[in-house]
């Protein structure tokens, strides 16, 4: 669905984005993480055709990127973190009128706002709406017209946690339903969640790809950290998991039934981030 090959970019005469390639396949979820000012953004604004003066081969469904004519358009859903709506225009009405800007099939409208929760606010003006509640619409907006490739920036961004799962199951169900997903983000908690394979991307360099949980079990082993009361004090002992077998306090603890708490625990894609990039998220 997408082929990224060896591609450049500069806004000056420093590179911004250097060496960048991947592919990915159809009904994938292929997350571009990294902290602000990283080149996420630019680079999905290569891929969607905003940015066309780069070096290298960016291919979209068969289409150059740089070369694509309008029918481009008719297949590539897209999201910006800020929505883009017309706050004047009822939701209904927003979604009507970029409906009317695709030649090709339609999803139904309603369906669409039930979907998210908004049905029965489908007829107020956008600007009575909340920040989640246009974060839901702009979301339908990029699915009106049926996409094959959906690219969405910073979906749960500044959204509260129950708007921000709303926004998660979203993307599943259109996963669900066959469609090929670009998010960008730098929630390592959304990506894991979300994404199939994840490029960690630092200073416009491509610094590994993998799936999430790849990255979490080949990077560091998880650990068992257990508590107990010894002496009238209270002791922690963690251990690798793989070694739990051979922890010869834990069996007499356990026999004794002197354990106060356990738990297992494992290193999180942030931490593989950090390790891998030497750099923090923000």
């Amino acid at each position: 669905m997408i082929d990224v090959r060896n591609v450049y970019f500069s806004y000056s005469k420093t590179p911004f984005l250097k060496d960048i390639t991947f592919s990915v396949d159809k009904g994938e979820i292929f997350g571009f993480l990294g902290p602000s000012g990283a080149g996420k953004s630019t680079l999905q604004k290569v891929l969607t055709g905003i940015c066309t003066n780069y070096e290298g081969s960016a291919s979209i469904l068969g289409t150059e990127s740089k070369n694509h004519g309008k029918d481009f358009y008719e297949k590539i859903g897209v999201d910006f973190e800020f929505p883009s709506l017309f706050d004047k225009l009822s939701a209904r009405e927003n979604l009507k009128y970029f409906a009317s800007l695709y030649s090709g099939n339609k999803r139904d409208i309603d369906e669409l706002l039930k979907e998210v929760g908004l049905y029965e606010h489908a007829d107020k003006k956008v600007s009575a709406f909340s920040k989640g509640m246009k974060s839901r619409l702009n979301f339908i907006k990029s699915l009106i017209h049926d996409p094959d490739v959906l690219f969405l920036d910073e979906p749960t961004s500044g959204l509260d946690p129950n708007n921000a799962k709303i926004m998660k199951d979203l993307i599943r169900k259109e996963k669900e339903r066959g469609k090929t997903i670009i998010l960008t983000t730098h929630d390592m908690q959304d990506a894991t969640e979300l994404c199939d394979r994840v490029v960690f991307i630092v200073d416009g360099q491509m610094k590994a790809v993998d799936t999430p949980h790849n990255f979490i079990m080949s990077r560091g082993a998880a650990r068992v950290t257990y508590t107990y009361m010894e002496n009238g004090q209270e002791r922690m002992v963690s251990t690798i998991l793989s070694d739990i077998s051979g922890d010869e306090t834990l069996k007499q603890l356990i026999d004794e039934n002197r354990i106060t708490s356990i738990h297992s625990g494992e290193p999180t894609l942030n931490d593989i981030f950090i390790e891998i990039t030497g750099t923090h998220l923000d």
